[in-house]
Formats: C-alpha cells, sequence, structure tokens
C-alpha cells in the first residue's frame, strides 16, 4: 500500500527579531483536502503560509512536505509585466526545462480551462483585467501540476461573480487529481465554501484557537449551507474574540449548545480536546 504524501507542521514557532508571530503551531494537510487558516490582519497567517513553502527558514518546530511538487498563488497575480500571458503561464515550465513546444501547448491548454481565450493569452498582463490576471495566475501555478497548492488570499480583490468561477476552477482541478490545498483567507464563507476544516489564528504571538471540520464535501455544499454554517462560527466566543467583535447576547455565545457548537477549542499547550461536536443541519 503507498504512503499518501502529508504536510505536516509540528509545534511550530516563529519571531521576526524580537517580535515572536507564531507559537506552537501543528496541523496536518493530507492529499485531495483543504484546510483554510483564517484570522485577523496580521496575525501571522502569511508567515506560517511562507514557513509552510520554504520561502521563510524554520527556526522552532519542523515543517516537514512530503509533496513532490509545491506551487503557490500570491494576493496579486505578480505577472511579469514584458511577458505576454501565454509566456508568464509557461514560466514555470521554462525553468523545468520543459521544451517550448511542449510548455506553450500545456499552457494554452492550461488558460482555455480557466477562461483565458487566444486573444487574452497574446495580451500583455497590463492588456487584461484584474479578474483576467488572477486568472493568468491560477493557470501559472496549475499548469506545474502541484501536489500542494499554497494560496496567499488570491481571491481577496474580485468581486463575487469572479471570485465564485475562480473557487469552482480550484475545486474541478482537486476532482481531477488528489491536489492538496493550505490557504489563508480574511472571508469566513469563502473558507467554509471551499475548505474541509477551518482553522482559526489569532493572538499574539498567534496559536490556534478554534477548528471547524466540514463534513459535507465543497463541491455539494449549497449557498444556504454555507451561510449557515458561516453564521454558526461566527457564533463561537472564540471566533469573535479572535476577530475582536463584541460578545453576541443569550447563551449561545457563552455556553453554546451541542447543536450550536461549531468546532472545537484547540489547546495549543496539554492534551488534545476531550469532546468534538461538529455542527447539526
Amino acid at each position: 500500500m503507498s504512503v499518501q504524501p502529508l504536510l505536516q507542521v509540528s509545534r511550530l514557532s516563529h519571531a521576526f527579531g524580537p517580535r515572536e508571530v507564531l507559537q506552537d503551531v501543528s496541523l496536518q494537510l493530507h492529499a485531495g483536502s483543504t484546510l483554510a487558516l483564517v484570522g485577523p490582519s496580521g496575525s501571522g497567517k502569511s508567515t506560517l503560509l511562507h514557513l509552510c513553502g520554504g520561502l521563510l527558514a524554520v527556526r522552532e518546530g519542523t515543517v516537514q512536505n512530503g509533496f513532490a511538487r509545491t506551487a503557490m498563488l500570491f494576493q496579486q497575480p505578480s505577472l511579469l509585466p514584458w511577458k505576454t500571458v501565454i509566456d508568464n503561464i509557461a514560466l514555470g515550465l521554462k525553468a523545468r526545462g520543459v521544451a517550448k513546444a511542449e510548455r506553450l501547448a500545456r499552457a494554452r491548454s492550461m488558460a482555455l480551462a480557466v477562461g483565458l481565450d487566444e486573444l487574452a493569452l497574446a495580451q500583455f498582463p497590463s492588456q487584461l483585467s484584474g479578474g483576467m490576471q488572477s486568472r493568468a495566475a491560477l493557470a501559472r501555478a496549475l499548469v506545474l501540476e502541484p501536489d500542494l497548492l499554497l494560496l496567499d488570499e488570491p481571491f481577496s480583490a474580485l468581486d463575487i461573480g469572479l471570485r465564485e468561477q475562480m473557487h469552482r476552477l480550484l475545486l474541478a482541478e482537486q476532482e481531477r487529481r488528489q491536489l492538496a490545498v493550505l490557504m489563508i483567507t480574511h472571508d469566513l464563507m469563502e473558507a467554509v465554501a471551499l475548505a474541509d476544516s477551518v482553522l482559526v489564528l489569532a493572538g499574539s504571538p498567534a496559536q490556534l484557537r478554534w477548528r471547524l471540520d466540514l463534513p459535507v464535501p465543497a463541491r455539494e455544499r449549497g449557498d444556504d449551507w454555507v451561510h449557515r454554517q458561516t453564521a454558526l462560527l461566527l457564533a463561537q466566543a472564540p471566533v469573535r474574540e479572535a476577530f475582536e467583535l463584541p460578545r453576541t447576547r443569550g447563551a449561545s455565545a457563552a455556553a453554546p449548545d451541542a447543536t450550536l457548537q461549531a468546532g472545537t477549542l484547540v489547546r495549543q499547550r496539554g492534551d488534545a480536546p476531550s469532546e468534538r461536536c461538529e455542527v447539526l443541519l
């Protein structure tokens, strides 16, 4: 039996000079799964993602990436302005030494899959809309056929229609093969729509405060289900505290009923929680 690849983060801490950013963070990501990290601005989400992607050196704890190919998609498309769109998409393949004819054919095929036509491929990034630039950046990542995709809020600047299209493209790629996704987002609804598990990162230094495992496959989630799950997640006191929201009135915030307890409080130091309670819908 073959061993499935795994991203394993164990007791990870990080600091920039005297300022400690992350403390004792542990998580696992399996092939074919999506894990979303949510939290307020400055909570260390991007730092954690960069450590997982090897863009920062690990100082304390361990990051073990068992995936053969990792790609990262940033908040900004970061396309090279002097290259055409198709050459931007094929850039990673060129770095791998793929022959020109093959890399352009693969780049064109992926571009068409994400909704870019031949006219867009012949243009330069500055001639494209923001949404089309985001499509090109996604195509540039996916054409490499990564096993692990790291997403640093790449859809945050898109309107709701374009964002939904990008979500569908990502889910279609996951359905086609066992792509693992680690994403960070400020948008709780986006996290609930796409992820198998949502982790809330907060504090100074940041620690994991709350975890929600979503039992319904992402492609089967309707809008009503996503809205209700997001509302339940926002009803939890640790989540509201993480985003510095006022406490809600009533018993659900202070002592949530079992049917409303959307997730598990994460205790970073000590034993694992003895009780888990998923949302009952």
